[in-house]
């Protein structure tokens, strides 16, 4: 059960309470975050092997976010995010041998192997896909909110953005326009310090980002998004907000990418003493391993039979997805507009 929380009249920081996670959660945050960290693992060594093209962007570090999210929505909600997404798809429930299938431009893959990495979509899970245009899913987000609120069926939309995203003026444009119309979105902006090798502090001139809706009167809140329990607490919070009729809110999930900004990047702009100091003490997996061994009720060896069950099931993804046929020559002319 998560604990009571402040309401909101403004912006604030740090004013969301953590939920109070029983083992049996804290086992399941585990499992998922671990099955997002060794699918991402396996994507970077399929990368390196030629087997996958284009771009690729890894979710490694940022695990909790995500799953904390995740926890709070409902069957009928919408979710929808960048090119870095496939932490997000696994935390809906699109199967690991799809999403892997679509990596490596398969036959059965989410789209069909024409999507890649950055474009892939389930409308039965509720994921309404990653976007490869920086920003341009904060407007499909917010129309998401629209829809749901036009057909009164109690859902909400999450979009999510990076902090590279939030100074694009699309991003006001749909800040605006859910304010006004009052639309069920929570807008979650996954903060890792960098837009692309340019840090925040020399991009933004506000560097408070769960601010950025003040002036549309959007309630915004910092979190510590390395802290899947806290990440929880929140999202209970701003889902139950956004819910029941009061309107877009803002979340700013502080977090870290242990990786660079995509496989191509060897992420010079920041130093190694850093990255190892948030590796060492701040990884969401390791915090959530350290809290079920100091329960008594779970040892290393139990943990690591968690980590062979996952293993095994990206291990099968990835066989799939190479084993799995390229998409028939004439899947270009489906799910595309032709004009005669």
């Amino acid at each position: 059960m998560a604990t009571s929380r402040r309401k909101p009249s403004g912006s604030q920081s740090n004013a969301l309470a953590p939920e109070n996670s029983t083992i049996e959660q804290l086992v399941h945050y585990y499992r998922e975050m671990l099955l997002i960290r060794r699918f991402e693992e396996k994507a970077g060594q399929m990368y390196g092997m030629g087997l996958i093209g284009g771009f690729c962007h890894l979710y490694i570090g940022q695990e909790a976010v995500v799953i904390g999210m995740q926890g709070s929505l409902v069957d009928g909600d919408s979710v929808v995010t960048s090119y870095r997404d496939h932490g997000h798809m696994l935390a809906c429930g699109m199967e690991a041998r799809g999403v892997m299938a679509e990596l490596t431009g398969r036959r059965d893959g989410y789209s069909r192997g024409k999507g890649g990495s950055m474009h892939m979509f389930s409308v039965e899970k509720g994921f309404f896909g990653g976007h490869g245009i920086v920003a341009a899913q904060v407007p499909i987000g917010t129309g998401l909110g629209f829809a749901h609120k036009y057909k009164e069926d109690g859902k909400v939309a999450v979009t999510y953005l990076g902090d590279g995203a939030v100074n694009q003026g699309q991003v006001y444009e749909s800040f605006n326009m859910a304010s006004l119309w009052h639309l069920p979105v929570v807008y979650v902006i996954e903060n890792n310090l960098y837009g692309m090798g340019t840090s925040v502090a020399r991009a933004s001139a506000v560097t408070e980002l769960y601010r950025r809706g003040e002036s549309f009167g959007i309630p915004g809140f910092a979190v510590d998004g390395m802290d899947v329990r806290t990440v929880r607490g929140a999202a209970e919070f701003a889902v139950e907000h956004a819910r029941s009729g009061k309107g877009p809110i803002l979340l700013e999930m502080k977090t870290y990418r242990f990786r660079g900004h995509s496989m191509s990047d060897p992420a010079k702009y920041r130093s190694k003493d850093e990255l190892n100091r948030m590796k060492a003490e701040r990884d969401p997996i390791e915090l959530v391993k350290k809290l079920l061994i100091d329960s008594g009720e779970w040892d290393e060896a139990k943990l690591k039979g968690i980590d062979r069950e996952i293993k095994d099931i990206v291990v099968d993804a990835a066989d799939f997805a190479q084993e799995n046929p390229e998409p028939d020559p004439s899947e270009l002319w489906t799910d595309v507009l032709v004009e005669s």
